[in-house]
């Protein structure tokens, strides 16, 4: 591929650390489709000859069926996909190969290949989200009015719905969404036809090519288009914090399905055994989906370390661009699919969750709200007498909804017979009204919002 410059070969050393080829190689798709862009405007433009072009795109063809079918012999002196793929096209069609190359470099190549990568990645991404969407939407809606605890500093805070806290995942995820759509929108420029670092002398056409490779335009600026690699940064950001959010939901799966919660019942599609303890039934597939999450953000971090000393344009350190991508490509498409089947299939126990809600003296919020609203009392003040309820209920080792009228008058006379029926969970469910609140309502009413917004998506 040097030609004339160098008179010897490299040493062994330097051919090992040079090669990509057992990294890139999943790029040839993309460059199949590239360099079949690439050669159809050549032809078009008249600077490759008819025949040249119809050869060139049939060889390509024939390579890329003989990769499909696993026909692809690997050679480190090839260094990476794009020399075996223009070495075996020689191979077929001979000298007319040499011209593919012609007002193109390995630099914009390689950089409209990668976005093509990661465009598919993006995509991947959204409908693994999409179908994480739907489990918690049918899950939410079957436990829309089931009362849980809901948990600050995990500690029992106030009573919310299954429902709704599914739900919260899902705000999630929506939020994950749009930072892939955005990242899809922001990088969807072409930059073949930059060759090297300053563009070509050929008079080629970079908007036939951009939209022939679903590009909304070429890039602008040759040298920022073969060393930008923001796109795979913006692609491992969203990545990252949607792993987050998958680690989030993960932890709280395993801690339901530990015996002191007993929330769920994790089924045996998604459980391990173990090899010394035959009672055991291990969430190993949550835990991996959050472990996987500290992967990402390694993956994000790494290419952010790569970039920040590279001048302008090309350097070679950009070859270790791509594993950090195709790792955080694979660990969230297998995430998001593991997240969804297991919460299509988590057995939930409501009424270890209702029992759970109502042990923690939850509703006493309720109590200093009903004595705000009803008895005209300040919040400062209610707070106090809630909090004092709450110490006479343990005191007498018994939950707050289950002290009598004449207990909870001896903490202050002025809570009456209106108050006790405030203080039962589902009553406190029920009370929270407020727009995006806990009440069954309003959860019914999200799940309604999401599904028309998830329809009018279909329809754009």
């Amino acid at each position: 591929m040097w030609g004339g410059r160098f008179g010897g070969g490299p040493a062994a050393v330097m051919r090992e650390i040079n090669a990509s080829i057992a990294i890139d190689k999943r790029l040839w798709r993309e460059d199949i489709a590239a360099s079949r862009a690439h050669a159809a405007m050549l032809g078009k433009r008249g600077i490759l000859s008819a025949d040249d072009a119809a050869a060139i795109d049939n060889g390509l063809l024939q390579i890329a069926a003989e990769i499909g079918a696993g026909e692809l012999v690997e050679d480190p002196a090839l260094e990476d996909i794009h020399m075996h793929i223009e070495h075996r096209l020689s191979e077929l069609i001979g000298d007319a190969a040499g011209r593919l190359h012609t007002a193109r470099s390995r630099n914009d190549q390689v950089a409209t290949d990668f976005k093509l990568f990661v465009r598919r990645s993006i995509d991947d991404a959204i409908r693994g989200i999409d179908a994480l969407e739907s489990a918690l939407l049918a899950r939410a809606e079957q436990h829309a009015a089931d009362v849980m605890p809901g948990f600050t500093h995990l500690q029992s805070g106030q009573p919310v719905t299954l429902g709704h806290h599914l739900l919260a995942y899902r705000e999630m995820l929506t939020r994950d969404r749009s930072r892939f759509v955005d990242a899809r929108a922001r990088m969807n420029q072409s930059p073949l036809g930059s060759a090297a670092l300053a563009g070509t002398g050929f008079p080629i056409d970079r908007d036939e090519t951009a939209a022939a490779l679903g590009f909304d335009r070429p890039t602008a600026n040759s040298l920022d288009a073969v060393s930008d690699r923001d796109f795979v940064v913006d692609y491992l950001h969203a990545a990252a914090l949607c792993s987050v959010h998958l680690s989030r939901l993960a932890e709280e799966i395993v801690l339901w399905a530990s015996q002191p919660f007993g929330f769920v019942r994790l089924p045996d599609a998604w459980s391990t055994g173990s090899s010394i303890m035959p009672n055991k039934r291990n969430p190993d597939a949550a835990e991996l989906v959050r472990g996987h999450s500290a992967r990402i953000v390694g993956d994000l971090v790494a290419l952010l370390v790569l970039l920040k000393g590279l001048p302008l344009a090309y350097a070679k350190d950009l070859q270790d661009d791509k594993p950090p991508l195709f790792d955080a490509h694979d660990l969230l498409e297998l995430s998001l699919a593991a997240m969804a089947g297991m919460i299509c299939d988590l057995e939930f126990s409501p009424e270890r969750m209702r029992a759970a809600a109502a042990a923690g003296h939850a509703t006493a919020t309720d109590l200093a709200d009903w004595l705000v609203s009803e008895a005209n009392v300040p919040f400062r003040e209610a707070h106090h007498i809630a909090g004092r309820a709450v110490a006479s209920a343990e005191a007498a080792g018994i939950a707050l909804d289950q002290l009598s009228l004449g207990e909870l008058q001896a903490v202050d006379p002025r809570i009456d017979q209106r108050a006790l029926p405030r203080l039962s969970v589902e009553a406190s469910v029920a009370a929270r009204q407020s727009a995006g609140g806990t009440a069954p309502e309003r959860v019914r009413e999200a799940i309604t919002a999401a599904r028309a917004e998830i329809a009018a998506r279909k329809g754009e």
